[in-house]
């Protein structure tokens, strides 16, 4: 990983290392998504402000028998559950700002739905480091300042990712490096004294653990937000940009599916089982929205197979928003996803499905039957469109009868029609989406091509006819799937490699402080072979060298210096410095 260095007497509103910042960090941000992030930042704070007010006031309530000192402390205690319900209406506010998210250049797509990235307090592993690293290793900490510095940079820069693979990178790689910091100085029977603090995505509530669990957890919730923003901005007019949204949001249900099955007892809601598999369908139904975008890019022929393949496609992306809705109103989720999410789902499961009944109907009212049409192609495309045929009249009788094509097709309008008027209602009940004006006007033509389409079919000495038509089944040429990206196994440089071999010095073992032998040489030779770099291993010892007194130790000895220079420097008597096992 390179490091971009920042001219002299730069201003920044983010947080930058020691005159440089991590490739994939953007501290100098000043876009819609950042600010967002800012107002978040201050909000977690005032909400942990008024929670901790609020305890106070209920423990105070607890303890006074005065009923003056009561009545006030009831009083206050309104006050600050008001203040509080205020602030929470304000983090939904911004999990519903999902404008600022979308790409600059949309102008006809349905915005999509982005992850908010989780907050986090500072974390000083200065102290706690280097006194474990005395403790435990018997090493002076402050020879290993430098390295406790890159980690609080890198920890620091990944507040700040930028918004494309780089900054996915950068979040992996702090996720790996604390895979080598748990095995280096996290033991299981005793805590180290390090704090780590994050907010809940939804709720703001703090969760504050000595885990490193929780800091791993919640970094692979940050890379999954990350990808479904980078998703969220994709130039969706483009087959190379719908290929980026749906291979992102695809990595985004991957690293959530990872994150639910590897750390299964998380503190912070929004990383529950339930959460996470709410939030796997969410990005799931994104991938699904956008494979169909990328089917429909080039246009939709007007033909009858096609349609009736486009109707299916559509039908599966409305059934794939209904099941995210589904999810979203069971209790306790229901109380923690913004309202703007549930709304958006259960608008798009109303649009997509009223897409679906209108190609239905225009295969049925633009293409008769003729002789020259291959009657028993047309009458199995039929007969896979429906669980049941209409009033249990056979596919071929449909399409031979003109007037039963025209009925039906009508019906598929008006369920059509109806869907988009449910799905205009919906949007004009939320305030967030109103805002949504491309969704607004997208939905209004929609409505308006199915009335178009009713008024030109329509005759007006006809009788009324009250036919539902039946579901259409989902289908689907390709599904998302999940995918768990490579970044959540990325290799990286162990920080702290100077401490030895992971595999030997961790907290798991126990170490006694380096100590000074001294071995004389027979015939230029110690009697053992050493391997490695610093510092270095013995690989193997003759048990008749002088060495051989002190087999029970060397089988596990490690060497400050390199092999190549234990040898170069090999005198007559030769002093090393080594660990053995306590």
């Amino acid at each position: 990983m390179t490091d971009t260095l920042i001219p002299n007497g730069c201003k920044t509103n983010g947080p930058v290392e020691s005159g440089y910042f991590k490739k994939g960090c953007n501290p100098f941000a000043q876009t819609g998504r950042s600010k967002l992030q800012n107002k978040r930042v201050l909000l977690n704070q005032q909400i942990i402000k008024q929670m901790r007010m609020r305890a106070g006031a209920e423990n105070l309530l607890k303890a006074t028998s005065n009923n003056k000192v009561r009545e006030q402390v009831v009083l206050e205690l309104s006050y600050v559950n008001s203040d509080l319900q205020l602030l929470m209406e304000q983090l939904e506010g911004l999990n519903s700002s999902v404008e600022v998210y979308q790409n600059v250049q949309e102008t006809s797509s349905i915005p999509l739905i982005p992850l908010g990235l989780k907050e986090t307090k500072d974390v000083d592993f200065s102290v706690a480091l280097k006194d474990f690293i005395l403790e435990h290793y018997s090493e002076d900490g402050s020879n290993f300042q430098d390295e406790i510095d890159d980690l609080m940079d890198l920890r620091q820069a990944c507040r700040t990712p930028s918004r494309n693979p780089s900054g996915v990178d950068l979040l992996a790689n702090y996720f790996s490096q604390l895979s080598f910091l748990e095995t280096r100085f996290f033991s299981p029977t005793r805590q180290i004294g390090i704090f780590f603090t994050w907010y809940d995505s939804f709720t703001g509530v703090p969760v504050c653990q000595q885990n490193i669990s929780l800091e791993k957890a919640s970094m692979l919730f940050n890379m999954a937000a990350l990808y479904s923003q980078i998703g969220t901005r994709a130039d969706r007019q483009t087959q190379t940009g719908l290929e980026d949204a749906i291979a992102a949001f695809q990595k985004s249900a991957g690293v959530l599916h990872y994150l639910k099955e590897t750390f299964t007892h998380t503190p912070s809601y929004d990383m529950s089982p339930a959460m996470l598999s709410m939030l796997i369908r969410l990005m799931l139904a994104q991938a699904q929205e956008c494979l169909f975008e990328q089917i429909t890019l080039p246009g939709i022929r007007n033909e009858f197979f096609s349609l009736l393949r486009i109707a299916q496609e559509a039908a599966k992306v409305g059934e794939t928003y209904g099941e995210v809705h589904q999810s979203m109103i069971q209790t306790p989720i229901k109380n923690n996803v913004p309202f703007f999410w549930t709304t958006m789902s259960e608008l798009k499961t109303n649009h997509y499905k009223s897409l679906a009944h209108y190609f239905v109907s225009t295969a049925l009212l633009d293409h008769q039957l003729t002789p020259s049409d291959d009657e028993d192609k047309q009458e199995k495309a039929l007969s896979q469109i429906y669980d049941a045929m209409p009033e249990g009249r056979s596919p071929l009788d449909i399409l031979k009868d003109k007037e039963e094509r025209r009925r039906i097709g009508k019906a598929h309008l008006q369920r059509s029609i109806m869907g988009h008027e449910e799905a205009i209602r919906i949007h004009s009940r939320c305030r967030d989406l109103q805002k949504l004006y491309i969704l607004s006007d997208i939905l209004q033509a929609g409505l308006r091509r199915s009335l178009t389409k009713f008024e030109q079919n329509d005759k007006e000495e006809e009788f009324t006819d009250y036919m539902l038509a039946p579901d259409i089944i989902s289908k689907t040429e390709k599904k998302a799937e999940m995918e768990i990206p490579a970044a959540t196994k990325v290799k990286v440089k162990d920080l702290f490699q100077r401490l030895g071999p992971l595999s030997v010095f961790s907290a798991k073992q126990r170490w006694s402080a380096p100590r000074t032998i001294r071995l004389r040489l027979q015939d230029r030779d110690l009697g053992f072979t050493l391997k490695g770099d610093a510092p270095v291993q013995i690989q193997s010892l003759d048990p008749l060298c002088p060495a051989a007194v002190l087999k029970h130790a060397m089988t596990l000895v490690v060497f400050s210096a390199s092999a190549a220079s234990i040898y170069e420097h090999m005198n007559m008597t030769t002093r090393t410095a080594l660990r053995v096992t306590s």
